[in-house]
C-alpha cells in the first residue's frame, strides 16, 4: 500500500493536494511519502525480525540523504557501491557497522574511504581487488573485513539488463572458482573473511531463484567449513520486485518465510540488500502537460502529449522499455485517446510511455508517473543542459524540499574557459 490517493477527484500525497506542491516547487519534482517509506521499510524487516539479520538499504535505488537518515532511523544499514554513497550514508547519520561495500569497480581511494570509516563489510568481486584491499589495509595498518561476491549462475528471470547472478553478468566470482579465493584470502595477514555475499538481480516476481541461490550459497558454505574458513554473514542480496503494471510479485513476508526456512541450520547472521521493494511505490514523479499534437501523414495519425519531464528525468523507459502507469494529478473521466507521451529532450527514446489508452489532457495539466521513487532522481542527468528537479518529501500535513532543484547556474559549476582562449 502507498499514500497516493484520489480525494474528491484530485491526487493527494498523505494529507497534501500534489498541485499545492507543484504550484509552489514547480515541475518536474519527484515527491516521496514519508509513511510509504516507513511502512515499506517496516514490512521487510519484521520479516527477519525472530532471527539475526542486518536490512543494509541499497542505496543505488533512492539517495537522498532525508530517506537514507529515515531508514537509519529505523535501524537500517547501508549497501553503497560507490565512495559517493558512503559519503551519503555517514552524512545521514548511518551506522558504519551497518555498512557494506558492493560494486566491481573499487578504487584504491575508495577502499582506503571505506577501511578508514570503519564499515562492516567489503563484498569483494575479483582476485584482483583482494590483492589491491589487503595492500590498503597492510598500508593502513589494518585488517579488512571481507565477504566474496559469489556468483551462483542462477537465472533470476527478470530483464536482461537487470540481471545479474549468471555466469555471463560482470558480477562477482563464479562459485565453482570461489573456494581458492577464500583460502587465498585466509592466509593474508590484512584480510578477515567474514562472510559470502550474492545478488542475482533486480525486479524478481518469483521466489525460487531466491531460494535455488540460498541453497547452493548453503552448500558454498559447507565447504568453506570443511576447509576451516567460518563464516559469520551471509548476504542474499536484494532484488524482490514491485508492481509497476501487472506483476505479481511476493509479498515481502512471504519472501521472509522462504528464506527463513533454508536457513534454519546455519548460525549466521543474514544481511539483506532492499531497494526497490521498500522505495520504489513510496515515490512518483509529477510533470506538466506543455504540448499536444498530432502528426498525420503516415499510415494513421499519431497522437503526442509533450511535457516537461524527459529521459533525463526518468531513465527506465527509454534504458529498459519500462512500464510506469501515469495519471492525471487531477482525475479526468473525459474521453480517452492512444498516445505517446514523450518529454523535451532531443532523442527520438525520450518518452515516459508510448501507445498509451489517456484520457484528453490539456495544456498545463498535472500528470503523475506513478512507482518512480526507485531509480528515479538516482539515474537523472541534466542531458540538454537541463537542470534537475526538486525533491520533496511529504509527512502527514506538512511538506519539505529535500533537494532544490537545480539551477542554470549549477549547470556549469566547475566549468571554466581557459586562457588560451580568452584572446
Amino acid at each position: 500500500m502507498n499514500h497516493f490517493e484520489y480525494k474528491d477527484g484530485e491526487l493527494f500525497c498523505e494529507e497534501v493536494p500534489v498541485s499545492q506542491i507543484a504550484s509552489e516547487v514547480g515541475t518536474p519534482f519527484y515527491l516521496y511519502s514519508k509513511a510509504t517509506l516507513t511502512r515499506h521499510f517496516q514490512a521487510f524487516d519484521s520479516g527477519f525480525e525472530d532471527i539475526d539479520h542486518i536490512t543494509c538499504f541499497a542505496v543505488k535505488s533512492c539517495s537522498n540523504i532525508a530517506v537514507l537518515s529515515l531508514f537509519g532511523n529505523l535501524g537500517g544499514g547501508a549497501d553503497i557501491v560507490s565512495g559517493g554513497e558512503l559519503f551519503r550514508a555517514l552524512k545521514a547519520g548511518m551506522d558504519p557497522k551497518q555498512i557494506i561495500y558492493s560494486g566491481v569497480g573499487k578504487t584504491e581511494e575508495e577502499l582506503r574511504y571505506g577501511m578508514e570509516s570503519g564499515i562492516l563489510l567489503f563484498n569483494v568481486e575479483s582476485e584482483q581487488e583482494l590483492h589491491r584491499l589487503n595492500k590498503v589495509a597492510g598500508d593502513m595498518g589494518m585488517k579488512a573485513p571481507v565477504a566474496f561476491r559469489v556468483n551462483p549462475d542462477v537465472d533470476p528471470k527478470t530483464h536482461a539488463y537487470i540481471s545479474t547472478g549468471l555466469a555471463k553478468n560482470k558480477f562477482g566470482i563464479p562459485i565453482n572458482e570461489a573456494l581458492d579465493l577464500y583460502k587465498q584470502a585466509a592466509e593474508m595477514e590484512n584480510i578477515e573473511v567474514k562472510g559470502v555475499s550474492c545478488h542475482i538481480g533486480s525486479q524478481l516476481t518469483l521466489i525460487s531463484p531466491f531460494v535455488e541461490t540460498l541453497r547452493k550459497l548453503k552448500n558454498f558454505v559447507g565447504r568453506l567449513t570443511d576447509n576451516g574458513i567460518n563464516i559469520d554473514y551471509i548476504d542474499i542480496g536484494g532484488g524482490v520486485g514491485i508492481t509497476y503494471d501487472d506483476e505479481e510479485p511476493p509479498h515481502p513476508q512471504e519472501y521472509a518465510k522462504a528464506i527463513k526456512e533454508e536457513l534454519t541450520d546455519l548460525k549466521i547472521t543474514l544481511i539483506l540488500e532492499p531497494g526497490r521493494v521498500i522505495v520504489g511505490n513510496a515515490g512518483i514523479m509529477v510533470t506538466e502537460v506543455q504540448y499536444t499534437k498530432t502528426n498525420r501523414g503516415g499510415e494513421k495519425e499519431k497522437n503526442f502529449v509533450v511535457v516537461d519531464a524527459g529521459m533525463n528525468d526518468l531513465t527506465r523507459p527509454s534504458l529498459y522499455g519500462a512500464y510506469h502507469t501515469i495519471q492525471p494529478v487531477k482525475e479526468n473521466n473525459g474521453a480517452s485517446q492512444v498516445v505517446d507521451i514523450v518529454g523535451p529532450i532531443c532523442e527520438t527514446t525520450d518518452f515516459l510511455a508510448k501507445n498509451r489508452d489517456f484520457p484528453e489532457v490539456k495544456q498545463g495539466d498535472l500528470l503523475a508517473v506513478m512507482s518512480a521513487g526507485a531509480y528515479g532522481f538516482t539515474m537523472a542527468s541534466t542531458y540538454n543542459s537541463r537542470p534537475r528537479g526538486a525533491e520533496v518529501m511529504v509527512s502527514g500535513n506538512d511538506f519539505e524540499v529535500i533537494r532544490a532543484r537545480e539551477t542554470r547556474e549549477s549547470l556549469i559549476q566547475g566549468e571554466s574557459v581557459p586562457g588560451f582562449l580568452e584572446n
